[in-house]
């Protein structure tokens, strides 16, 4: 590729990821809002996390295709399309995160709507959410800067995160077996601590891809950057 060509890549490449960025500020801030929602039983807040999916679909496709556009005129190997696909595979990731922050909302409205409450909304939930949005805001903050030692904290945080989950689990469950007439309600709430953990795992993924990007190394499934995470 001439001097010309690779800079004109670079600019392309730097664009799209301005642009993930952009549509990960939105995920992010889905995810606090849903949260809210759920500890205030603000249906206006719920509907509008609902609605901003599309948004953040919208996000998905275009640069999906800037991705693809860019693949078939410039002809990127090795390390550039290293870089591209695992762009793609941030892409995805954060879709899936806005994903949860709607189901998040979704689930808060159906409570909200069901009018009974047996089971007071959980501080834990709060403290979850906090715990998953930090992450995400980490992956997106070492993408932005393309930092490895960041995105290795991101990766070591996720070990909070499901300690978390499984307090809330624990404590639902209490509840259930304390009062059967909590169950629907408590199996609620346990889907939106799982959507919320769910963006952990995600948030975790785009770390391990900007290790990736940055080093040529796949940690994926190889707990390499998880222990190394563990020993910083």
């Amino acid at each position: 590729m001439s001097d010309h060509l690779s800079k004109q890549f670079d600019l392309e490449l730097e664009h799209i990821r301005s642009r993930i960025l952009q549509m990960g500020g939105l995920v992010e801030r889905q995810l606090v809002a849903a949260i809210e929602a759920f500890s205030s039983g603000s249906l206006e807040t719920m509907e509008q996390v609902i609605d901003s999916d599309s948004e953040v679909n919208a996000h998905e496709v275009g640069i999906d295709e800037e991705c693809t556009l860019l693949i078939a005129r410039r002809q990127p190997t090795a390390r550039d399309l290293r870089l591209v696909m695992a762009v793609s595979r941030i892409v995805t990731d954060l879709e899936r995160s806005g994903d949860k922050a709607a189901k998040i909302a979704n689930m808060s409205r159906k409570l909200q709507r069901a009018g009974r409450q047996r089971i007071p909304r959980l501080s834990d939930i709060h403290h979850c959410g906090r715990l998953a949005t930090d992450m995400l805001q980490g992956a997106l903050d070492a993408l932005a800067r393309m930092d490895v030692d960041a995105a290795q904290q991101v990766i070591g945080a996720d070990k909070a995160l499901d300690e978390a989950f499984n307090a809330i689990l624990r404590q639902l469950i209490t509840y259930m077996l304390e009062d059967p007439r909590t169950i629907t309600e408590a199996l609620d709430i346990i889907w939106i601590a799982k959507a919320i953990e769910r963006v952990g795992d995600h948030a975790t993924n785009i770390a391990e891809n900007v290790i990736y990007i940055v080093s040529g190394v796949d940690v994926r499934h190889t707990g390499a950057a998880r222990k190394k995470a563990v020993e910083a």
